[in-house]
């Protein structure tokens, strides 16, 4: 299924960087999704990024996303935070999930930073449904990235755990330590999260199989570069706020991808020769040698060489 229209029906501030949008159909219904699936907002700057649906999987008459401005944003916060208002219509790609609920965990241990809350909204009232064992320890600043604190607290009770910066720290080692057998971790947040739960995770000897992370790292600005395509003998030019994916689009040439923040692997490409400055999470060092994500890398050097 192709990118469909929607509008916005409502948005608001819930903190003072993270603003909530409901997306409604501008006809038919929206497609059913899953606990930990994302959407593709089209904005109309051009820009492409990926949000999280933190909706009830079971209500479908709407979706709900919710953007944190960042402070090097290179348009597509920057334009939801302040120019997109209720009435706009939209774009979006259907619902696509890297980071779905584990059907045979015997525990689901929720791990959330900041705005990583959002995935996390989704999965709690499926788990809730489905009667299933889970905690949500949820990390945040007060006034800042607690968007969501007091309607966990009304809706879990006691599978709530809360983590103010000032007041206490969130110990992972002490997380992840004497879990049952069957015990699945998830975690969603900033890059230096997700590094310390692998970190952890491997030191306790938990299965590489148990433990699952999401990761929307927008693509980091930088020199522009120029790649050749092998097969056309075309020249992209990527500009200093494009990243190589957007350049391929506006060019017209359709890399398949889904994250659009280096994880997912959907867009993996591979090329020839140039040197490449990798950003990704999902290459291993072999692999870089002849492949790389165009959602985040970057060339740093000699022009690059497109196998496509």
């Amino acid at each position: 299924m192709s990118a469909f229209d929607v509008r916005v029906a409502e948005t608001h501030l819930i903190t003072p960087v993270i603003r909530e949008l409901l997306l409604e159909p501008i006809s038919g219904q929206l497609p059913a999704f899953s606990a930990g699936s994302h959407i593709q907002l089209h904005l109309p700057n051009g820009k492409r990024n990926a949000y999280s649906l933190l909706s009830d999987p079971a209500d479908t008459r709407h979706y709900r996303i919710a953007v944190r401005r960042q402070q090097s944003s290179r348009g597509g916060s920057r334009y939801v935070h302040d120019e997109l208002q209720a009435g706009d219509q939209l774009k979006i790609s259907p619902p696509a999930n890297l980071f779905p609920v584990h059907s045979k965990a015997r525990l689901h241990v929720l791990v959330a930073a900041g705005i990583g809350i959002t995935p996390f909204l989704a999965y709690c009232a499926e788990l809730l449904r489905q009667g299933a064992a889970f905690e949500l320890h949820y990390a945040y600043r007060a006034g800042l990235s607690d968007a969501y604190v007091e309607v966990l607290r009304e809706q879990l009770g006691d599978h709530l755990h809360l983590y103010e910066s000032s007041a206490r720290r969130l110990d992972l080692g002490q997380l992840l330590s004497h879990r049952p057998l069957g015990t699945h971790v998830y975690a969603c947040g900033p890059q230096t999260l997700l590094d310390a739960l692998r970190e952890q995770s491997s030191a306790l000897g938990w299965p590489a199989g148990r433990v699952h992370w999401e990761a929307f790292a927008a693509p980091e600005p930088g020199v522009p570069f120029r790649v050749e395509l092998a097969r056309s003998g075309r020249q992209v030019d990527v500009g200093a706020e494009q990243s190589l994916l957007e350049a391929l689009e506006a060019a017209g040439v359709e890399v398949p991808n889904l994250c659009r923040g280096g994880a997912c692997g959907r867009c993996q490409t591979p090329y020839l020769k140039g040197d490449v400055e990798h950003r990704d999470f999902f290459l291993d060092a072999d692999e870089r040698a002849s492949s790389l994500m165009p959602c985040v890398s970057r060339g740093c050097g000699s022009p690059i060489l497109l196998d496509i």
